[in-house]
């Protein structure tokens, strides 16, 4: 079967498309940001669980899992990579051995910063080029998009 030549003028080009940028420019953030992680032994998926949990004494998988967008599942496999490699602890409660305690070591919690500072580290290498007012002009249309989508889970690939 022959296929119909379609002109060329009705196909867009793949560097026309804002999310061929959007998902381009984030690629190489998330991966120079993957690579300053593996010093730590920390995945970027690790990072994030353990960012949030950092600014709570203790939290449940599900709680993660709601606020990360992501099934309790997927949070419980996380978890257990940090817990095997000592960054966090788990709990089951005595009264409901269904409902687990999570909370991060002191080790985990000595991480956090420094984990922190690396991807403070990355924006800065990636978004030099922008002014300080270019960078809020693009957290604020990405946070608008986000809005208006309804995004809430939280990237960790």
């Amino acid at each position: 079967m022959k296929h119909a030549k379609t002109p060329l003028a009705s196909v867009s080009g793949l560097r026309k498309h804002v999310g061929f940028w959007l998902r381009f420019v984030s690629n190489h953030v998330s991966h120079a940001f993957a690579r300053k992680l593996l010093a730590s032994g920390v995945t970027v998926a690790e990072w994030v669980v353990m960012r949030e949990m950092f600014d709570e004494e203790e939290t449940s998988p599900g709680v993660l899992a709601q606020r990360m967008g992501m099934t309790r599942g997927g949070v419980s496999k996380l978890v257990d990579r940090l817990v095997g490699k000592g960054l966090a602890s788990r709990q089951e409660r005595s009264d409901d051995r269904r409902f687990q305690i999570i909370t991060l070591t002191a080790a985990g919690r000595r991480l956090v910063p420094q984990l922190a500072a690396l991807a403070d580290q990355n924006d800065a290498e990636f978004f030099h080029s922008l002014s300080a007012r270019e960078r809020e002009a693009l957290v604020a249309t990405m946070k608008k998009l986000a809005q208006a989508h309804g995004l809430e889970k939280l990237p960790t690939e």
